[in-house]
């Protein structure tokens, strides 16, 4: 699977590839993979959530707000309602403790400093 996502990987780029501690994401061959193509590596800390708890959050709410109400026909419908929900997610859904969305939240944030 990494093999086929580095060969898509455009020349340009600043990807974080963050996991768990499992097995795999700690060889040495897999983390001079990522190495090789400029990837920087994050694993969460034994007992440490805290570095993990926005993305787990992120596929929680996609989860049940996205992917179990939906019913795919293929992989490219996926993809096109997958893009289509990201978008909503960071333009038009508000997260309630920011009271706006996440780029709204950002905007905001930058004309303010």
């Amino acid at each position: 699977m990494l093999e086929k996502a580095l060969i898509r990987l455009p020349a340009k780029h600043q990807l974080l590839m963050h996991s768990d501690q499992g097995w795999h994401y700690q060889m040495k061959q897999y983390r001079h993979a990522l190495q090789d193509r400029g990837i920087k590596q994050s694993m969460s800390r034994k007992g440490n959530c805290y570095d993990n708890s926005v993305m787990e959050n992120f596929f929680g709410i996609m989860k049940s707000e996205f992917l179990y109400y939906k019913e795919f026909e293929n992989v490219e419908h996926f993809k096109l309602e997958l893009q289509k929900y990201i978008e909503y997610y960071n333009t038009k859904r508000l997260k309630a403790k920011l009271k706006m969305s996440p780029v709204q939240y950002r905007t905001h944030f930058e004309q303010a400093a």
